[in-house]
């Protein structure tokens, strides 16, 4: 636009020195005060041009585009809710208006790790003390009592008289209402054996927050780097990229069940020492998203032992601690682990992450969680507690919850036995779920499945003939973003691609959540099933290349992998990470 207004300028300015130049027709002779006052000059009228041009142009241009906002909010992308998500959106408005206008009569979301939203039921207990927290005057009523457990009204109480004024609608202290905190300490210490403080608790907005809080405090410039895992939780390559620093991506081992080796661990720290970049802190994601694996304990204590060795910070999330469902797994979280190897907070600095979003609550809606601090000195928690506090608080609803999911009924209360019901019943459906997906995608050609030891997703690989990977790079799509395209539109199944995560590069995946609710999964399995022989029918090339113990490698090295980690393996953030979800 500028360039076109300066040659604009410069011909009309031609124009008139032409027209200067050109023998002046006979006139009336004129004023005095007229003769008096000189031409002007070439220079001052293409300035004068130019002012009254760029004056018309900023009048006309939006005050913010895409060209003028930051550009670390253009570097990422966010898969779970990106252009698969949208084009779903959009199918499911045309069949509201046109049921039969698509081969399928609904959209299944198998997205995102949003329970209620399909159709998990809440438990019990919690909402009745919520409701009871937000509107205190039913206490006094005589009618509460047959409607409301004991316990609920018991714990009602309790928790109004934690909360100054017993007004929820009020702020609170922002780094969450003390005695909240010291509920949600007492819960990590029966956990794990080891004490907690509350004073070590801050209470967020789900564990987003708490996870973006860090990033603030860790990073100060692009010479700051954060080990994560590929695949990973997207969360952390969006906040490593807004917030300036570099991802440093470690590998899980897909052979070995999604393995987290400590070699691999120091052969990518090196590596990114080797390129001048200080490497601040580990991520490990416990049970793993989006691979469902569950950390054995001697691994968990070879982690630690790195982390202290290298000078780290370990971050810990943990989000999925009760999403359990291996039988020869248990979870174990990593401040038990630093613990019972006699590591104090003057050892190694831990936070741990934990969100009212997952496990068997999945109250993704009532944006509840918390982070436990521990390791860093008076000073460091003094700047955490003022990060918190720009934020004012977190909502009082979700603290309310995160103290109850880690202080939930105990054996004698009465809402004891209906409580272990419903959570119990919503794991083991869940089990199921996993189990029965896996199985199927292990049965079609040219996927193969881990199994989901916990979490609430799978992560099969896709073995794709050559054909339709070739057809994936000529539409200008990476492979498995093209595979899960065409899933939806012929059978409305929303799946993640794994190029939304970070893959090894010349592997393609998808995440598939297993929360539909338990009858839909058969329809689910039937539907998806159809739809992965016509596929690779369509694209069979007459060679071994789909079968499922060959992968065919993205001879290219580019349109597979448009993640952090497809190239080179450390990823500044000025480098586009495509991002999933949660």
């Amino acid at each position: 636009m500028r360039r076109f207004l300066t040659d604009r300028a410069r011909r009309a300015v031609a124009a008139s020195l032409r027209a200067a130049t050109r023998p002046a027709p006979p006139c009336p002779a004129a004023p005095a005060r007229a003769l008096s006052r000189p031409p002007p000059s070439p220079a001052s009228a293409m300035a004068s041009y130019m002012a009254r041009a760029m004056s018309t142009s900023a009048a006309s241009a939006p005050p913010v585009s895409l060209d003028t906002i930051n550009p670390k909010v253009l570097e990422f992308k966010y898969a779970v809710r990106g252009e698969i998500v949208t084009h779903a959106q959009n199918l499911e408005d045309e069949l509201h208006k046109n049921p039969e206008s698509l081969p399928f009569d609904e959209i299944l979301y198998c997205n995102i790790g949003n329970p209620h939203s399909l159709g998990q039921q809440p438990v019990t207990f919690f909402r009745e003390v919520l409701s009871l927290c937000d509107h205190p005057a039913l206490l006094d009523k005589s009618e509460t009592h047959a409607l409301y457990s004991s316990d609920a009204i018991e714990r009602a109480w309790q928790i109004l008289d934690k909360i100054p004024g017993r007004a929820t609608g009020a702020y609170s202290h922002s780094q969450g209402i003390k005695g909240l905190r010291d509920e949600i300490a007492a819960g990590i210490a029966a956990r794990d054996g080891f004490h907690a403080s509350g004073d070590n608790i801050f209470l967020t907005d789900g564990a987003s927050p708490a996870v973006h809080m860090m990033m603030q405090l860790l990073i100060r410039s692009e010479k700051d780097g954060i080990l994560c895992p590929l695949p990973q939780y997207p969360l952390y390559s969006a906040s490593i990229t807004l917030h300036g620093g570099s991802f440093v991506p470690y590998y899980l081992d897909e052979e070995t069940g999604w393995g987290l080796e400590v070699d691999e661990l120091k052969k990518q720290l090196d590596e990114a020492r080797s390129k001048g970049i200080t490497v601040r802190a580990l991520v490990v994601i416990n049970p793993g998203n989006p691979t469902g694996q569950v950390l054995a304990e001697e691994n968990q204590k070879k982690i630690v032992e790195f982390c202290k060795n290298e000078g780290l910070v370990l971050l810990a999330d943990e989000v999925y601690q009760e999403n359990i469902y291996d039988e020869d797994k248990k979870f174990h979280s990593f401040k038990k682990i630093a613990r019972s190897m006699g590591y104090t907070d003057d050892d190694l600095p831990l936070v741990s992450f934990q969100s009212v979003s997952k496990g068997y609550h999945g109250e993704c809606g009532k944006r509840g969680g918390y982070m436990e601090v521990t390791g860093f000195n008076a000073d460091v928690r003094e700047q955490i507690y003022k990060v918190a506090s720009v934020n004012l608080c977190s909502n009082v609803s979700g603290q309310i919850l995160s103290s109850l999911i880690m202080n939930p009924p105990k054996a004698g209360d009465e809402s004891y036995e209906s409580f272990m019901v419903e959570r119990d019943g919503i794991l083991s459906s869940l089990a199921r779920r996993a189990k029965a997906l896996e199985e199927a995608f292990n049965s079609l050609e040219g996927i193969t499945c881990n199994k989901a030891e916990g979490a609430m997703y799978l992560f099969p690989r896709l073995h794709l003939p050559q054909k339709a990977i070739g057809a994936a790079q000529a539409a200008g799509a990476a492979p498995d973003a093209y595979y899960a395209l065409r899933l939806l539109q012929a059978t409305g199944i929303v799946v993640v691609p794994g190029s939304g995560f970070g893959q090894a590069p010349g592997t393609y995946h998808f995440r598939c959540t297993i929360l539909p609710q338990e009858d839909k999964i058969p329809a689910i399995i039937s539907r998806f099933k159809e739809f992965h022989e016509k596929f690779m029918d369509e694209y069979r090339d007459g060679s071994p290349a789909s079968s499922k113990t060959e992968s065919v490698e993205d001879k290219t090295g580019s349109a597979s992998d448009k993640t952090a980690g497809s190239g080179d393996k450390t990823v500044s953030g000025s480098d586009k990470t495509e991002t999933g979800g949660d």
